[in-house]
């Protein structure tokens, strides 16, 4: 690659970023690894060249929205590959790869990667209290023996490949979102008592699904017992229907033998987005919102009212203890 073609991705990097910036949205996804692959492999022939410089152009780091880390992140999750803890579900691999968006999209390393989502029937640990909407068994009901405080929430730290890797299940769903994963990345910090301590958190997003995996996935046992309508990512009020760069993984695999999802994310090392306050365009409380929420909020909670809820939530669905949480996001 010369110089010029590095200039130009610089770019258009920085012009997508004051656009960015002008418009109030957040952090960055770059393109996957396949990519560079690809152009690393054209050939030096005036069509192969011309070929290698368009796929450059589309390796570059463009602005992808932060969203809200929702009324469901709880503090002090516990580093960890695995982080079913028990849950039964379809096998899922989720490798994200983290880059900086300010250089040449380079990978990060020691970067901590953290991801929460909820079980088969559509419950996220230390909320099980909380309706997934839809019929479903109670959480109680489920015998796996995962800690009701800690299953399917975990941290891992980038390597220098700017890789990190989880085994989970597949996400069941919960009205009225369509399927995800919640991630943040953070740097800065350091590992203590198993968990991350200090630092900053640079990006804050969601993870996505094709629908064709859902309508595939929920036919099957445990997911078939949570029946009901799920909304697709057409009907999402947080997924901006852009692909990759609004977070939709890749998938690799089957129904049958588990699943691989991957994702590059970028991110500006310097900067801070913790996703508490944002709502991803999701600020009005929308109909079918689930009707329990917890008495009262986990002990590893941030005290007093959780970050990422939404500023219209009714008093109704207020916990006893005075804390909102709102079951959107």
């Amino acid at each position: 690659m010369t110089d010029s073609d590095i200039t130009r991705r610089r770019a258009l990097t920085l012009g997508g970023a004051a656009t960015g910036a002008a418009l109030g949205i957040g952090l960055t996804s770059c393109s996957s690894d396949s990519d560079s692959q690809t152009s690393s492999d054209a050939s030096p022939s005036a069509s192969g060249s011309a070929g290698a410089t368009a796929q450059a152009a589309s390796d570059t780091c463009v602005l992808n929205p932060t969203v809200t880390q929702g009324p469901y992140y709880l503090d002090g999750a516990l580093f960890r590959k695995d982080i079913t803890d028990g849950k039964q579900g379809v096998p899922l691999t989720v490798r994200l790869t983290v880059r900086d968006q300010t250089g040449s999209c380079a990978p990060v390393s020691g970067a901590a990667v953290e991801i929460w989502h909820c079980d088969a029937w559509g419950y996220y640990s230390g909320y099980t209290t909380a309706n997934p909407g839809g019929s479903a068994p109670a959480e109680s009901a489920d015998t796996g023996g995962a800690d009701d405080k800690t299953y399917l929430r975990g941290f891992q730290t980038t390597g220098d490949d700017g890789v990190v890797a989880f085994t989970t299940i597949y996400p069941g769903w919960y009205t009225p979102r369509a399927t995800h994963i919640h991630v943040k990345v953070h740097t800065g910090g350091k590992k203590a008592d198993n968990t991350y301590e200090g630092g900053k958190v640079n990006w804050t997003g969601q993870l996505f699904f094709d629908d064709k995996y859902g309508e595939e996935v929920y036919k099957k046992s445990p997911y078939s017992r949570h029946t009901g309508s799920w909304t697709r990512l057409d009907d999402d009020m947080v997924y901006a229907g852009g692909g990759a760069k609004d977070g939709l993984m890749t998938l690799t695999g089957s129904v049958d033998s588990g699943f691989t999802g991957t994702l590059t994310v970028g991110i500006d090392p310097d900067k801070e987005n913790s996703g508490a306050g944002t709502d991803g365009g999701g600020s009005q409380p929308p109909s079918g919102m689930p009707s329990e929420m917890p008495s009262g909020m986990p002990s590893g909670m941030s005290s007093g009212m959780p970050s990422g809820m939404h500023s219209g939530t009714p008093s109704a669905m207020m916990p006893s203890d005075g804390a909102s949480a709102s079951a959107t996001s």
